[in-house]
């Protein structure tokens, strides 16, 4: 299937691994001039010569930028001032029970989750509009609709991206550009592979004991009974970043596994 991403600009945020990398691997793949976005040189340039060696014919470029403020934004605007796919994935998590969650924490996942995305939104929109085309995408999460007890903040900022994503696309009603969100279920993304293999060490368990429990447990709803790969969530985001997905627009759409049980 043609997904028609030949020559497109597209910039994920937080790309250097996990869902961020995977989905910037696949818009390469159909033909996407893609900016790789992390914290560090390092990491940005070992995920762009990764994509790179996997299809020599891919366009592939990196842009360091650490979004903890408004520093980070103005600095990929500031290099890439114009792009027709903007993947909003960068994020931060952290388990942490709610009466121990501090003023500070609350804003510093509020500044990297949400504001990040908005500071590119905004900026992006007009060049999006004077083509008449563009696609915006926050990779929100099941969180956004089961607040997880043992994160709220994080929970927070996930409804978060849901309801601005909404937002900006009622505001393109009758135009070429949409914005949607990706609600992913529990994913087997760097992070959460390096907390359950830390938990299993603390419980003496394997990694896969620690998963079934998980399920079992803490994740009861899900329908497949494991975590999501990173490629079957890019898999998502890579449709809805193209030509083909005109008709999704201002949609939670969800990659979850089956943990939410609401139908709507």
């Amino acid at each position: 299937m043609d997904l028609k991403l030949i020559d497109k600009i597209a910039l994920v945020t937080g790309s250097t691994a996990g869902i961020g990398f995977a989905t910037a691997r696949a818009l390469a793949a159909e033909g996407a001039h893609v900016y790789v976005n992390g914290r560090t040189q390092k990491r940005v340039d070992a995920a762009v010569a990764m994509i790179r060696s996997q299809a020599a014919a891919t366009r592939v470029d990196g842009i360091v930028a650490d979004f903890s403020s408004a520093a980070g934004a103005e600095a990929v605007i500031a290099k890439l001032p114009i792009v027709d796919v903007l993947v909003n994935n960068v994020g931060i998590f952290e388990p942490k029970p709610f009466t121990e969650i501090p003023d500070a924490d609350w804003y510093r996942f509020f500044e990297v989750n949400v504001m990040s995305g908005v500071r590119l939104a905004r900026h992006y929109l007009a060049g999006m509009l004077k083509k008449n085309w563009g696609r915006i995408l926050f990779i929100s999460s099941e969180s956004a609709v089961q607040i997880p007890p043992e994160m709220v903040h994080y929970g927070m900022t996930k409804t978060a991206q849901v309801a601005v994503a909404r937002g900006i696309a009622e505001s393109l009603a009758g135009t070429g550009v949409t914005a949607n969100s990706i609600l992913a279920g529990p994913t087997e993304s760097e992070g959460v592979g390096a907390f359950v293999q830390a938990m299993a060490k603390q419980q003496n368990k394997s990694k896969e004991e620690v998963e079934k429990e998980f399920f079992e447990h803490v994740r009861p709803s899900s329908l497949i009974k494991r975590f999501a790969t990173v490629d079957e969530v890019a898999a998502l985001a890579t449709y809805v970043a193209s030509e083909l997905s005109s008709a999704t627009n201002g949609a939670a759409l969800r990659v979850d596994g089956g943990v939410v049980r609401a139908i709507l």
